[in-house]
């Protein structure tokens, strides 16, 4: 059992201001990766597995000035797609209903909607793989929830976190990547208490994976864990303009450790948490905005791209590549203000009671 130290969290309260635009750039190739689309229970572990790499970016949507760039699938992400094309798999949270109709949620504040080519625009920049499983996925109720399922179905882009009904919101992302058999699964720690029922998903209505579910969750993490060599658990959590985690950040990480993830990667917060290891796992308590409409560029305009590279169950090492977002898009970092940057995302794991190394 991998246990972490419960410390505690510190409040930081941020403003919100617009970015100015950045130029493009070409964006490269993507490595091939294997793909395994079904279960197979059966499977026994590959005998020439490698280490392969995973890219995560934070929160995206496609509202305000972000929607244009959808005209232009392959260059919508900006300069960041080549960074996330680097690695073998790459990954974001989609914070917006996949809809272009329906009645936005009673009395939320704000609602995100994006047409179906928000899921061509992310393949086309290099991401394999998104979650669902947000405090928006469901801003357009159930008619919006039908047609998210209609157009992830159509598009044939692997998307977590959501589904019909429970078990297929809970479903694992399964992949082949250098003969490691990777599973991820999607969930949210957080939702406006008035639609936890509505939107999460059960064995006969279609929603939500919820974290707040915390059976579900971790039944879902020890049966992906019987016949995965990576088990990865991408969650929306954490507390708004928070810099350091919450009490059910960490209450809900070693759980989910105990349970077989090797990997816990999340955000909300709209700023920048810390990261670490957790016993032999790696934990992430907050990856911030990405694809964003709004941001300051101290604070919530500050993010990034992590790569882990992983070879089974051991996570081998954790890279940051720092970004600004300008004009709605990360744009990467360079030169002493990349060291800054770099420094400044080690500095804040001190809250989190990770530690830099396993």
């Amino acid at each position: 059992m991998r246990l972490p130290r419960a410390l505690p969290a510190f409040v930081a309260v941020v403003s919100l201001a617009a970015c100015s635009p950045a130029p493009e750039r070409e964006p490269q190739s993507k490595p091939v990766v294997e793909r395994q689309a079904a279960e197979s229970p059966t499977a026994k572990p590959t005998p020439e597995r490698r280490p392969y790499t995973i890219t995560f970016g934070g929160d995206v949507h496609f509202e305000g000035m972000l929607r244009g760039r959808l005209g232009s699938p392959r260059t919508a992400l900006g300069p960041i797609a080549s960074v996330l094309r680097e690695s073998d798999l790459a990954m974001v949270n989609l914070e917006t209903a996949i809809t272009s109709a329906g009645t936005p949620a009673p009395g939320k504040q704000y609602t995100f909607r994006a047409p179906a080519s928000a899921l061509t625009a992310l393949k086309a920049a290099g991401v394999d793989v998104a979650s669902m499983a947000n405090n928006h996925g469901m801003d357009y109720m159930q008619s919006g929830l039908a047609d998210s399922l209609a157009a992830i179905k159509r598009s044939k882009f692997p998307v977590v976190g959501i589904g019909k009904d429970a078990a297929q919101a809970y479903k694992p992302y399964r992949t082949t990547v250098n003969g490691n058999r990777v599973s991820v699964i999607g969930a949210t720690q957080v939702l406006d208490a008035e639609f936890v029922q509505a939107w999460t998903a059960t064995d006969g209505n279609g929603g939500l994976a919820s974290a707040k579910d915390e059976a579900s969750l971790l039944s879902a993490v020890r049966r992906a864990r019987k016949n995965s060599d990576t088990v990865i658990v991408h969650l929306h959590w954490g507390t708004e303009l928070q810099k350091c985690p919450n009490e059910a950040q960490l209450s809900l990480a070693p759980k989910l450790v105990e349970a077989g993830a090797d990997v816990v990667v999340g955000g909300h917060a709209h700023i920048l948490l810390g990261s670490g290891y957790l016993g032999d796992a790696y934990v992430n308590y907050g990856m911030g905005n990405f694809v964003f409409y709004n941001s300051n560029p101290a604070t919530t305009g500050r993010t990034g791209v992590l790569t882990l590279t992983i070879n089974g169950r051991k996570v081998l090492k954790d890279k940051w590549t720092p970004a600004t977002i300008q004009g709605g898009l990360p744009v990467p970092m360079t030169g002493s203000a990349r060291t800054r940057a770099v420094a400044d995302w080690k500095a804040l794991r001190s809250c989190t009671g990770l530690a830099a190394r396993p």
